[in-house]
């Protein structure tokens, strides 16, 4: 029974370790709006798997996401307008109710899927 129990404990840290070096967790299970300099919204859903969804004016798009090197680069299909393959920007933890700029987007990171 004990050693159960310290193989569930280890099981659990380990896992909270992993998330805390992730600097994508918080997006999970989130959404992250984009907003560009002429008010066009992006809505965009992270998945662990390193697996994304998303929205921009009503069209739908999938893709993929890789942290390197403190970037996070994107591949979506469709490649969506203003967006070069990959779409690479600097990548920092975050928490749910940020806000941020990165160039002319401004970018919240709101709770849930919206």
């Amino acid at each position: 029974m004990r050693t159960l129990f310290y193989a569930v404990s280890f099981a659990a840290l380990s896992i909270s370790v992993a998330h805390a070096d992730d600097v994508m967790a918080s997006r999970y299970g989130n959404t992250t709006i984009v907003t560009d300099a002429r008010g066009m919204q992006t809505k965009v859903y992270y998945k662990a798997d390193g697996t994304l969804t998303g929205k921009q004016m009503g069209r739908a798009f999938t893709g993929t996401w890789k942290v390197e090197g403190g970037q996070v680069c994107l591949h979506t299909t469709p490649t969506m307008p203003d967006m070069q393959e990959p779409f690479c920007r600097a990548v920092s933890a975050r928490k749910v109710g940020d806000e941020w700029q990165v160039g002319d987007r401004r970018v919240k990171l709101v709770q849930g899927i919206q």
